[in-house]
């Protein structure tokens, strides 16, 4: 893969958090300290973007106060943009992060009830001017969750962003804890009307979009070899889609995964290489690496089957770094998917 220099522009609508991580692998019952960083899956999908050169927007809202000041400034160290971010509310969304060992998995812990991004309504955000000279638009299955009136807001932005020609991707990224499978599928499904690109797995599809995984047992930690090609089709077709796009994880334990992707355009179905990862550093934005890394590849027109080889590599080596943000550069992404696993010091 090439990197193309381009003019393309992304925007990203979703929450901003801080993250308060447990060290040591310690449980959040014996903490006494945590680890203070900031994120969430919008914002780190477009950390990624920026870091391989497109020009990223975040469309959010943060409190006017210290922790607000705090959270911008950490953001801005990653080229973010942060024009569209309304300083509104009195808290920020928190989540609690136990990081997982061996069969102990980790587990997450949310704080986001009442914060500013579920302070907004309806026609907070002027999204025709916001997505003037942009290209793509990206949203999660969380921000929607987060309060009714959030949700309203999603619909309103994938609608003026489809009007107004942008490419729309939605990661379901379904979270138990934010709300029920039954509310995720009313809100979500009307949603499909307006997007090109999905990223899932055969878990969610099953779940939220009545699309059955055949043949496979996500909760007995591997998927079938071809069912993840049966339900790309049936999304592609259902929703009229543009592209699917499927994570292939299998889970051995909480530190040892094997990962890879799948990208679906309606004819052709494109497979990442496996990577066995054996010792997962931290697995959160794993998912948010590897949709980055599509839609770099669709954005700058790149051959579909190094789309989906930057999206696995790149995913592979967040499960090497802590936090949320992938911080790996573009060139360290292709020499993954060139061949270079070694893991050598890099003189």
């Amino acid at each position: 893969m090439q990197r193309v220099r381009s003019d393309r522009k992304a925007v990203l609508f979703g929450e901003i958090m801080m993250r308060l991580a447990t060290k040591r692998y310690e449980r959040i019952v014996q903490a006494r300290e945590f680890d203070v960083s900031y994120g969430g899956a919008e914002a780190n999908v477009g950390v990624a973007l920026s870091r391989c050169g497109v020009e990223s927007f975040m469309v959010s809202a943060v409190p006017d106060d210290a922790v607000g000041d705090a959270c911008l400034a950490y953001m801005r160290q990653f080229n973010l943009n942060l024009d569209y971010v309304k300083r509104v509310g009195q808290r920020l969304g928190i989540y609690f992060l136990e990081t997982g060992a061996a069969q102990r998995p980790s587990s997450v812990l949310y704080y986001r009830r009442g914060s500013s991004v579920c302070e907004l309504q309806p026609g907070a955000f002027d999204w025709d001017r916001i997505f003037e000279g942009k290209h793509w638009f990206h949203v999660t299955g969380i921000t929607p969750a987060l309060a009714d009136s959030v949700a309203d807001i999603t619909m309103e932005a994938c609608a003026a962003a489809r009007r107004s020609g942008l490419m729309v991707s939605l990661d379901p990224n379904y979270r138990r804890g934010l709300w029920p499978v039954e509310k995720a599928r009313t809100v979500l499904m009307p949603l499909l009307e307006h997007v090109s690109v999905l990223f899932t797995d055969e878990e969610q599809a099953s779940d939220l979009f009545g699309v059955d995984a055949r043949a496979s047992g996500v909760t007995a930690g591997h998927f079938s070899e071809r069912g993840h090609e049966d339900v790309a089709v049936q999304l592609h077709d259902r929703f009229g889609l543009q592209y699917v796009s499927i994570s292939l994880r299998k889970g051995t334990s909480a530190t040892v995964n094997d990962c890879a992707g799948m990208l679906y355009d309606g004819a052709t179905f494109y497979t990442s290489r496996n990577y066995h990862i054996d010792h997962i550093v931290d697995r959160v934005g794993g998912g948010d690496a590897y949709a980055a890394g599509i839609i770099y590849g669709l954005l700058t027109a790149q051959d579909l089957h190094e789309t989906v080889e930057f999206a696995a590599a790149a995913s592979s080596l967040k499960h090497a770094i802590h936090g949320d943000f992938n911080l790996v550069s573009f060139d360290e992404i292709v020499a993954l998917m060139t061949g270079d696993g070694s893991g050598r010091i890099q003189r």
